[in-house]
């Protein structure tokens, strides 16, 4: 359930320079399907079969496109786009950017991100790949400002804070039950990971195989994590962003809960089953492509 303007995070949009292997990718590692393609972009699903969760762009270089949220209804729709206008974010369409939902809006958010708040997400007739996820979840964002971007997501749209890590270090944010759909890590300025649920944690063993059937492998996990308490593995996608599989995320039912805080010397919020080196975990993600680009 929803308490704010936003009810869920719907998609992400990814530039690749190399469409073919970005689609090869969802198809036989992540498990998704087609559902769409229009001009210079490519329409992806899940299990949750509809128009697209995930959108890949053909474009000359590798960036992250948009972030999909999408809005409590017609009424949390319009009151979202007052409140992005009266803060001063530049609204750069009145229109949906794709097809496949019924109403909707985009502008540039901090640090260059560009969001897209719509309504009506529409339903595809495919069938699931057998590897499928269940369901696109959350993004996690490394802004230079972490402070701003939590400002924006809360004051502006009315997240909550699940939890804090260290001073000014990371926020994770929900929008509904789910103990996150934004995570804000301070660092680079760009997409770190996009992340999607899974029944189980046989299912992050099963993306090892996979992965390493291509001569590829995970980048990190399985892992516990503290903040969130969701199992997960992460690998690099062909065009530089970070995916992650998930299950068993915490749910949050009191909509007054404070944020759990953690020590930033704990390491538990992120890791509860071994010690990692983040370095490398770290020196991935897509910056924004900086324009708002339409299906053609």
């Amino acid at each position: 359930m929803a308490f704010g303007v936003i009810s869920e995070i719907g998609y992400i949009c990814i530039h690749s320079s190399n469409i073919e292997q970005s689609l090869g990718h969802a198809r036989d590692i992540l498990g998704l399907v087609e559902t769409d393609r229009t001009g210079n972009a490519v329409f992806l699903s899940s299990r949750a079969k509809r128009h697209h969760e995930l959108v890949y762009i053909d474009a000359q270089r590798d960036a992250v496109g948009q972030v999909g949220l999408i809005a409590a209804g017609p009424t949390g729709l319009r009151e979202a786009r007052r409140r992005v206008q009266d803060a001063g974010y530049p609204i750069l369409t009145d229109l949906p950017l794709h097809p496949g939902v019924e109403d909707g809006f985009s502008f540039a958010g901090p640090e260059g991100f560009i969001f897209e708040i719509y309504i009506g997400p529409q339903k595809s007739d495919v069938v699931p790949a057998g590897h499928a996820p269940d369901r696109f979840g959350h993004v996690n964002l490394h802004p230079k400002n972490v402070e701003a971007m939590r400002h924006f997501f809360v004051d502006v749209l009315d997240f909550r804070v699940s939890d804090i890590i260290g001073d000014d270090f990371a926020y994770f944010l929900r929008c509904n039950t789910e103990h996150h759909g934004i995570a804000l890590i301070r660092g680079a300025g760009w997409l770190h990971h996009h992340a999607w649920q899974v029944q189980s944690i046989a299912e992050l063993g099963k993306v090892a195989d996979r992965l390493c059937d291509h001569g590829m492998r995970l980048l990190m996990g399985p892992v516990r994590h503290g903040a969130g308490h969701n199992m997960a593995a992460y690998y690099v996608e062909p065009s530089g962003a970070v995916v992650e599989l998930y299950t068993d995320l915490e749910h949050i039912y009191d909509d007054e809960r404070p944020p759990v805080i953690w020590p930033a010397e704990d390491q538990k919020w992120a890791t509860r089953w071994a010690l990692y080196d983040f370095t490398e975990f770290r020196s991935h993600g897509l910056f924004p492509a900086g324009e708002a680009v339409s299906a053609e």
